[in-house]
């Protein structure tokens, strides 16, 4: 059966609601469509009674190019479970079968909305940034490499060597990296009222290919700005640059991490200082990469300073812009 048909005004996607058990939904489920819309639904609604439907609607991504979420507390619901993109198991009078089954398993129905809306969103915002941060980390690397390898000839010297290329994504960087997925921009308790948020993540706004190429020309900006301004400003301690541009990708990283928070975590505040305290330590323990004596140099810490601003500063303000003139949804509502 069809609802909604008036809900949302001729000629836009809607939602639909279709019966398995009955012929007329096989044949409403091959149309795909809303009547005299000639569009697609943006979601379809199965409810299955026999084993083979569920199993059958379990394996529609397959057909149909969409993602399933399949649910059901029974040891029938298995199969549909399994052949489902994500599976979500209701613990119930039925057994546990469908819950171990599951990738997701939640003890009342009602708990529903609260998987998708809350936790869901959570996920997936995280699951952006962290990907998308790693993916800087590793590029700004590769970049202040290149251009070292510039100023040689592109001869086989590198920048890094032994620990600082191990504790770059361990020690100094790995914990403010990882917090990001405790980000939270808005309370649990607006997300059911607004499902324009949920909404808003349909659109993949925070994980494509724009996000991508903006992240690579931060990564490229930023790589080259640290390497050329540390020779520049550091011309008399060439030898030294390796301390130099080291420490200015650090402090440029954990700015970044930072300016991505919106609502800060007690785990975010500790890890942003053990990394700073590792930093600091770096320079007694890795005495062959590291140079103690610039510590105690006040034109290191300057120059530092202006190679630091001039990496993380365009892309504060830009970001300041954006939330100003095209804030998100969230932004709006928090």
């Amino acid at each position: 059966k069809r609802e909604g048909d008036n809900a949302g005004g001729r000629g836009r996607q809607g939602w639909m609601r279709l019966s398995m058990d009955s012929d007329a939904g096989s044949g409403s489920e091959r149309r795909m469509h809303r009547q005299g819309s000639g569009r697609e639904s943006r979601g379809v609604m199965f409810c299955c009674g026999s084993q083979s439907k569920k199993e059958e609607k379990g394996n529609f991504s397959e057909l149909h190019r969409a993602r399933v979420c399949a649910i059901g507390d029974g040891g029938n619901d298995v199969s549909m479970i399994l052949e489902a993109d994500v599976g979500v198991g209701v613990e119930g009078k039925e057994g546990q079968q469908a819950a171990l089954a599951s990738d997701f398993s939640i003890e009342q129905f009602s708990h529903l909305p609260r998987l998708l809306l809350w936790h869901g969103r959570n996920s997936y915002r995280g699951s952006a940034s962290l990907s998308q941060f790693v993916i800087h980390r590793g590029l700004i690397i590769s970049v202040i490499q290149a251009v070292f390898s510039s100023f040689f000839f592109y001869a086989p010297i590198a920048v890094y060597t032994g620990w600082l290329v191990v504790g770059y994504t361990t020690f100094y960087t790995m914990g403010p990296v990882f917090t990001l997925i405790l980000d939270r921009d808005i309370d649990s308790s607006k997300v059911v009222l607004y499902p324009e948020l949920y909404q808003d993540l349909q659109k993949g706004r925070q994980l494509s290919s724009k996000t991508f190429l903006l992240w690579l020309l931060k990564a490229v900006y930023q790589g080259s700005a640290i390497m050329v301004l540390a020779v520049v400003l550091f011309e008399d301690s060439f030898l030294r640059i390796t301390s130099i541009s080291f420490s200015a990708l650090i402090l440029t990283e954990l700015g970044l991490a930072a300016m991505e928070v919106r609502r800060w975590h007690r785990a975010m505040v500790a890890a942003q200082i053990s990394s700073l305290v590792f930093y600091f330590a770096s320079f007694f323990i890795l005495r062959d990469n590291l140079e103690a004596s610039l510590l105690l140099d006040g034109g290191f810490w300057w120059k530092l300073g202006i190679i630091v601003a001039t990496t993380t500063l365009p892309v504060l303000v830009g970001k300041l812009i954006k939330d100003k003139f095209a804030p998100s949804v969230s932004l709006k509502l928090a």
